[in-house]
């Protein structure tokens, strides 16, 4: 690699990206010096070359566009105490808004005891519990967290958008007197990679993972149970097979390692195709965006927040069969105007607690949610990543629509708790 320096300007340097043991590298590179990085190499010996491939850092976006009783959160509650309890999930999102009402009750952000783990941010910046674009604390509020009564500093406000019989829409306030994440018990590990206007880089999300799999000790021991991703971009195949980028073979490498890892399908679902007679606007099929076409990757589409079986797959949910024809997504989950903590920019004014979100983003936690505390009360299936995909995939319900829309179809905890 030394010899490869003279290929880039003085004050540019090529670093790793996570662990001493991770293959991939970072730079930021002119088109010219890319072009003789790759020609200096080429001119090594076969056995001292050191570049395997160069790709761009894609940017990355948050996938935006009564749901506990949806997939039976609540049900599974009540009868088996699944409340996420001695489960910890890392958000790879925004970062979490540590002074959110929403995680008082359960202590989710609290870490003592969790040794190694700590939130992280990847950013540049140091701030993982600090949330100015939002999404990040929306995310895992749908996750842990929450009241059974009202805290006694504050009566939180939520903030439901309204449409009037002359379709105006405007925004109503009500006071909300309780309500629970998925899994209220959970912890929640903030691993912060979109900065305040919402943007990231493949780059962070991968050395974000990385960082899971080394406070795990690569699977010999878990303090982190699980990831939730409701970050991704659309897939080019140009660069490489479906499936099989550097972001999705990360996933795969840390779900092989005992990780259960949860991501959001996408929501480039529906756009404009052309007619003979017009163009016209239609659901769009091989539209899951990365790293949801990674193999092991529980991949979670969109459906409505309480009549799933009257209204189905959301438009706007990305819609498999992936690029090489395998099917995605593999489960559905609430997305539609689904009600969560409200921070940065995400919140309309100071009194808003909580506001309603749409798009698979909002779905992907709830999964992330019913999965943590499937794990609280069957632990012994905790480092069995693939397993646990798999009691959920075959006792989700089915929606009777196509599968390249439901995948398997609309996730279901307390089916899943009794499969075994």
């Amino acid at each position: 690699m030394a010899a490869l320096g003279a290929a880039i300007a003085p004050g540019k340097r090529i670093e790793s990206i996570g662990s001493s043991g991770n293959p991939f590298m970072r730079a930021t590179l002119t088109g010219h010096e890319i072009r003789e990085l790759a020609r200096a190499d080429s001119a090594a010996a076969p056995d001292k070359r050191a570049i395997f491939r160069i790709w761009p850092d894609f940017r990355v976006r948050p996938l935006i566009d009564s749901s506990i009783s949806t997939v039976k959160a609540d049900a599974a509650q009540r009868m088996f105490a699944a409340d996420g309890r001695s489960i910890v999930w890392a958000v790879i999102d925004s970062g979490i808004d540590k002074d959110h009402v929403h995680f008082t009750e359960f202590n989710n952000l609290d870490l003592t005891g969790a040794s190694p783990v700590v939130h992280r941010d990847f950013t540049g910046g140091t701030s993982p519990l600090t949330d100015e674009f939002g999404h990040g604390t929306h995310v895992a509020g749908i996750i842990a967290g929450g009241f059974t009564t009202p805290p006694a500093a504050c009566q939180p406000t939520a903030v439901r958008k309204v449409r009037a019989p002359t379709g105006a829409v405007s925004d109503v306030a009500s006071p909300i007197r309780t309500i629970t994440g998925m899994a209220p018990a959970c912890k929640l590990v903030s691993l912060k990679v979109l900065d305040k206007s919402g943007s990231g880089s493949v780059s962070r999300i991968i050395e974000a993972l990385d960082y899971v799999a080394q406070v795990n000790d690569n699977g010999r021991t878990f303090k982190i149970h699980g990831v939730n991703m409701s970050v991704g971009y659309e897939f080019q195949p140009e660069w490489f097979a479906c499936g099989h980028s550097p972001l999705c073979q990360a996933v795969d490498l840390l779900v092989r390692s005992g990780v259960v890892v949860v991501v959001a399908a996408g929501n480039t679902g529906y756009g404009w195709q052309k007619a003979q007679a017009r163009t016209t606007a239609a659901g769009l099929l091989m539209t899951i965006n990365d790293p949801g076409n990674a193999e092991r990757a529980i991949t979670v589409g969109a459906t409505h927040r309480d009549s799933p079986h009257s209204y189905g797959v959301s438009y706007f949910s990305s819609k498999g069969p992936t690029g090489d024809g395998r099917l995605k997504p593999d489960l559905v989950a609430p997305g539609e105007r689904i009600l969560s903590c409200a921070s940065g920019k995400g919140a309309p004014g100071p009194a808003a607690g909580y506001v309603e979100d749409t798009g698979t983003s909002m779905a992907a936690p709830h999964v992330s949610g019913i999965i943590a505390g499937f794990l609280s009360v069957r632990r012994e299936f905790v480092g069995r990543a693939d397993d646990v995909k798999r009691i959920f995939v075959s006792n989700a319900t089915d929606l009777k629509r196509e599968r390249y829309f439901q995948g398997a179809g609309l996730a279901d905890l307390m089916r899943a708790i009794q499969s075994v």
